[in-house]
């Protein structure tokens, strides 16, 4: 339903989690329309739980008063063992809490796939651009050997 793709180009991931999200209603049905989007989000531990901040769903198109704010924050759900450990993690230097992906499981329920993830410098991002200009000119030529 989101991706951030902004994510993967300015975080490493070190350790993924999936978590469950607080929602109303109109929010799941939103969402459900493809209503969804995480750039620019990000996740904090505040007071034993965890909220997910910047995640943007907007209106549901048929919701009149139900509609809530599209830029609130929202609850995470996870284990409190999971939560204390996130917490410990992110006290360190350059870690972050950096959410990934916004997607249903099979029960149909709204999952958020959340990186515990380290900043990366100036050349590793120069990095992974030359690795994907590389990946993108082997698979023209690959395309082209076929035709």
């Amino acid at each position: 339903m989101a991706k951030n793709r902004r994510a993967q180009f300015d975080y490493e991931a070190v350790e993924c989690f999936e978590a469950g999200i607080e929602l109303t209603g109109t929010e799941v049905r939103s969402l459900r329309e493809g209503g969804g989007q995480l750039t620019d989000s990000f996740a904090l531990v505040r007071q034993g739980q965890l909220w997910i901040i910047g995640l943007h769903i907007r209106p549901f198109s048929h919701g009149n008063l139900a509609n809530v704010d599209p830029d609130r924050r929202r609850r995470l759900l996870m284990h409190k063992k999971q939560i204390r450990y996130l917490e410990e993690h992110v006290k360190q230097a350059g870690m972050a809490l950096v959410p990934l992906v916004v997607y249903f499981n099979e029960d149909g329920r709204v999952k958020v796939e959340i990186a515990l993830a380290r900043g990366k410098k100036t050349y590793d991002k120069r990095a992974s651009m030359a690795e994907r200009d590389s990946r993108r000119e082997l698979d023209r030529a690959l395309k082209e050997r076929r035709q």
